[in-house]
């Protein structure tokens, strides 16, 4: 069944440059989010090939995701101060090749290197998608639009697991080819994306504290902190830890564990492609409390389940979870910035999201060190609990539109 927005979308209400923009919105929202579904779960299968523990597999998300810590501020200033496709463009390019040629390399330190680069490549990815619908939408199209465009990351979270995990059969190496896709949405971006640029009127000490002044807003750094807690339990307990657990405890194959992402995923684009219909009768902060209260019962569930396919049922929990945060942190934010500062903003939101893929392996892998998989999953639940404690706190903060 066609989704009705998507339809309204691309059939009727858009002019081309309008449905352009969008793809080319889509298409980067799809390349920042393969680098790292399409390869877990491929995971067991590596471990098994290059005799690596779960740690070192872990790395191949922690170096992908570190650079872009540092990056992605750096890479929102330049694309304020100097637009949208001079970043954009040479990202997609950098990503599509350093990950091709992961494809190429039987040796663990030489992929860690190239994934490394990759990483650079993805560092600007997830927050030009979502600078891109700031700068052209407002107000509740703007929200329609950042559910849509989540629903699409949710998509290709779907099925990137599901790919990544058929070419796995054929050899660990063969999802790294995936990032090659990058190449043609960069030469589709330079000959068709059309958006607003900022107008470059300020001095750079200008810049700097006209951002300064718009960023104290305690509810924004508390957002900050909300994006780095989903992403510290997606990537760690979720995407590393359950990926692992179902291959080694469960002996699931990397297509079976591939398929029960799949499901996360495919409920994440449901219930994301609804956030326009649900944020109008429900306000985004209580939305936030119910993304991170699946999270936590996911978690809890995850714990106190055995059959494998009954897994299922966390990761859908899970997957809907996800459908409510990621676009509901993404407009509050977009909300709470200028369109001369919007890429700074949503840079550092997409850098404190690269901190959260970072720490996930590392800090969730301290807890299995000493509580196996169930200290995995129980720290992911807390962490959730937090993020319930920061959306309790944003009921007390007025919405706005702009």
């Amino acid at each position: 069944m066609i989704n009705p927005d998507i339809y309204f979308l691309f059939k009727e209400k858009l002019s081309q440059n309008n449905r352009n923009n969008l793809l080319v919105v889509f298409g980067t929202t799809l390349m920042a989010v393969l680098g790292v579904s399409s390869i877990t779960p491929a995971f067991p299968a590596m471990m098994e090939t290059l005799d690596l523990s779960e740690t070192q597999v872990g790395m191949l998300i922690t170096v992908f995701t570190f650079p872009g810590i540092f990056l992605t501020p750096v890479l929102g200033i330049v694309s304020d101060r100097f637009g949208r496709k001079p970043v954009l463009i040479p990202s997609l390019l950098l990503f599509g090749i350093a990950g091709g040629i992961c494809f190429f390399i039987e040796n663990y330190i030489f992929l860690l290197i190239f994934r490394f680069f990759q990483g650079v490549g993805a560092s600007s990815l997830g927050a030009l998608g979502t600078i891109l619908v700031g700068d052209i939408y407002s107000g509740k199209q703007r929200t329609r639009i950042m559910g849509l465009n989540a629903s699409v990351l949710s998509i290709g979270t779907a099925l990137y697991p599901l790919i990544g995990g058929a070419l796995a059969i054929f050899s660990c190496a063969h999802p790294f080819l995936l990032p090659l896709l990058a190449l043609p949405i960069a030469f589709f971006a330079m000959k068709y994306l059309k958006n607003p640029e900022p107008i470059k009127n300020k001095t750079l000490k200008n810049y700097l504290k006209n951002t300064w002044t718009e960023i104290k807003d305690p509810g924004v750094y508390f957002l900050f902190i909300a994006i780095m807690l989903v992403f510290i339990v997606l990537y760690g307990s979720f995407l590393t830890y359950f990926s692992t657990m179902l291959g080694r405890v469960f002996d699931a194959s990397s297509f079976v564990i591939g398929f029960i992402f799949f499901t996360a995923s495919i409920s994440s684009a449901i219930v994301s492609s609804q956030l326009g219909k649900l944020s109008q009768n429900f306000r985004k902060h209580k939305i936030l409390i119910t993304g991170f209260l699946m999270h936590f019962l996911s978690m809890i569930i995850i714990l106190l389940i055995e059959g494998l396919w009954l897994f299922i049922i966390p990761a859908v929990i899970f997957g809907m979870g996800n459908g409510l945060l990621f676009p509901t942190i993404h407009t509050l934010l977009a909300e709470k910035s200028s369109l001369e500062l919007r890429g700074i903003f949503m840079s550092i939101n997409a850098s404190m999201l690269r901190v959260g893929q970072t720490l996930g392996p590392p800090v969730i892998g301290i807890a299995f060190t000493f509580g196996h998989y169930q200290g995995a999953f129980a720290t992911g639940g807390i962490l959730a609990l937090i993020g319930v404690l920061i959306g309790v706190f944003f009921l007390n903060s007025p919405e706005k539109s702009n």
